[in-house]
C-alpha cells in the first residue's frame, strides 16, 4: 500500500492561496488588502480561519499591519534587522517611526545599570526615555543609560558633548552615538525575554498594565568598553523587527 501523503493544515493552504494571489497581483505589492469581511467572502472562508492565516503572513513579513491603515502587501524584501546594530528608529523604518523624548536627565546609576556599565555608584550618567510612535501610534518604549563622561570621552572626545547637545532631539542615544562617527567600531549584545507592560509603562503607551511585551536588553560597546545599556519594550501589536539567520 502506498504511503499516505500528509495533508496540509487548512490554515497553510489558505496562507498559500493568499501568497499565490499576491504573485498573480490580485493583491499587488504595495496595495492594501480588502477588509477582513470582504477578504473572507472573496476567498470563501471563515473569518477566524482567515485571521489565523493573516497572522502567519504578518509574522513571515508578507504583509504589514498598521493601525488606521490596514493590512498592506509588502513590496520589497525584508530589510536587515536586529542582527545589524542600528537605532530602533531605523529598525522600524525611518519614514514610519518617530522618536518622542520623555526624559533626558542625569541620574545616579541603579544596581541593574552597574551590572552592565562600568560606572561608580556615586557618579551621574545620562538616562534617556523615549516613545517610538509608528504612524502616530505609541508602539514601543526605549530606555537608555550611558557610560560616565570619562569613559565616553576615552572612546571619542566628542561623545559627552554630543549627548548633552542632543538631549532635546527626537532621537535615541544609540542614534546619536552611531551618527557621531560612522566608523566607530560599535558592537552589541542582547537578551530577549517576555514580561508584561506594568502600570507606569502602560500609562505611557496607553495600554493595559497586563499587556504582554517583548523586552530586549542590549549593551552597546566599543571593543571591550560598554557605552550604552538599553531596554526596548515592545508590546503586543507592535510592528515586527526582522532577524536574518543562516547556517
Amino acid at each position: 500500500m502506498a504511503a499516505r501523503r500528509p495533508q496540509r493544515r487548512p490554515v497553510v493552504e489558505l496562507y498559500e492561496r493568499i501568497v499565490e494571489a499576491i504573485r498573480q497581483e490580485t493583491y499587488p505589492p504595495g496595495s492594501t488588502l480588502p477588509s477582513e469581511p470582504d477578504l473572507a467572502a472573496d476567498l470563501g472562508v471563515s473569518r477566524p480561519a482567515l485571521r489565523e492565516a493573516l497572522l502567519l503572513l504578518q509574522e513571515d513579513g508578507v504583509i504589514t499591519v498598521r493601525r488606521g491603515v490596514g493590512r498592506t502587501v509588502n513590496d520589497r524584501p525584508a530589510r536587515r534587522g536586529f542582527e545589524r546594530l542600528q537605532p530602533i528608529e531605523s529598525l522600524f523604518g525611518a519614514d514610519a517611526a518617530k522618536i518622542r523624548p520623555l526624559a533626558r536627565v542625569l541620574e545616579e546609576p541603579t544596581d541593574l545599570v552597574m551590572q552592565h556599565l562600568p560606572v561608580p555608584a556615586s557618579c551621574e550618567i545620562w538616562f534617556w526615555e523615549s516613545v517610538v510612535d509608528i504612524d502616530g501610534v505609541p508602539s514601543g518604549l526605549v530606555e537608555e543609560w550611558s557610560a560616565h563622561d570619562d569613559a565616553l570621552a576615552a572612546v571619542d572626545p566628542g561623545l559627552p558633548a554630543a549627548l548633552a547637545e542632543a538631549e532635546a532631539q527626537p532621537s535615541t542615544m544609540l542614534h546619536v552615538v552611531s551618527g557621531l562617527d560612522p566608523y566607530l567600531p560599535l558592537s552589541g549584545s542582547s537578551a530577549v525575554s517576555a514580561t508584561v507592560l506594568g502600570r507606569r509603562r502602560g500609562e505611557v503607551l496607553d495600554r493595559s498594565p497586563d499587556t504582554p511585551v517583548v523586552l530586549i536588553t542590549q549593551v552597546v560597546s566599543v571593543e571591550r568598553t560598554p557605552l550604552i545599556a538599553a531596554k526596548y519594550v515592545l508590546p503586543s501589536g507592535a510592528p515586527s523587527i526582522p532577524v536574518r539567520q543562516s547556517r
